[in-house]
């Protein structure tokens, strides 16, 4: 069982595409298996996993955790597509400011991993999504931060139309990338 690592130019930020069997019965592969995913570079101890339900339009974020709960999160879809987000928001990063989208979903099996330092979302790109991951900190809500999804500023299509996304009074009032809470880790 071997872990394709896929580069995103920014560092410490990845695409992982696994090993799937299927046959006429359906398909089995490894979500997680610590010394796999340690061999690619998660070198982390997941203490949390968390799993959210969404249909077409659904935003959700950009969120992060300052220190001392600063998170990383192995992400991914078990049921539908999502365009996935991560900005980079550490501050002496060559990349900071920068981002990176990827498509993931419960037919491609693909998972993200976002260490901390990255603000992350995704929007919903089809009804019944199911979106699962797991965090090497514990949910702290007087750490938890944020950007506003559609500064500007980062310039990130979100591939739906502005008037077909959902999302929530508390994100849509976010702070826009420059105002944000300082990342530290």
């Amino acid at each position: 069982m071997a872990l394709i690592k896929i580069d995103t130019g920014i560092d410490g930020l990845f695409v992982l595409e696994p090993d799937i069997w299927g046959d006429d019965r359906g398909y089995f592969f490894e979500s997680f298996q610590q010394a796999r995913y340690e061999a690619v570079g998660i070198n982390c101890v997941f203490v949390q996993d968390n799993e959210a339900y969404s249909n077409k339009g659904v935003v959700r974020g950009l969120h992060y955790q300052i220190a001392p709960y600063a998170q990383s999160k192995l992400v991914r879809v078990v049921r539908g597509e999502v365009l996935d987000v991560a900005v980079d928001i550490r501050p002496a990063s060559p990349t900071y400011g920068q981002h990176y989208t990827v498509k993931l979903s419960g037919e491609n099996k693909r998972q993200f991993f976002v260490p901390p330092g990255f603000a992350h979302g995704y929007v919903a790109l089809t009804d019944d999504v199911y979106f699962v991951y797991k965090c090497d900190a514990y949910y702290a809500k007087e750490y938890e931060a944020g950007i506003k999804f559609d500064d500007p500023a980062l310039g990130i299509d979100w591939i739906l139309a502005a008037e077909a996304l959902i999302v929530s009074e508390k994100d849509q009032q976010l702070p826009a990338f420059g105002d944000h809470l300082n990342f530290s880790h």
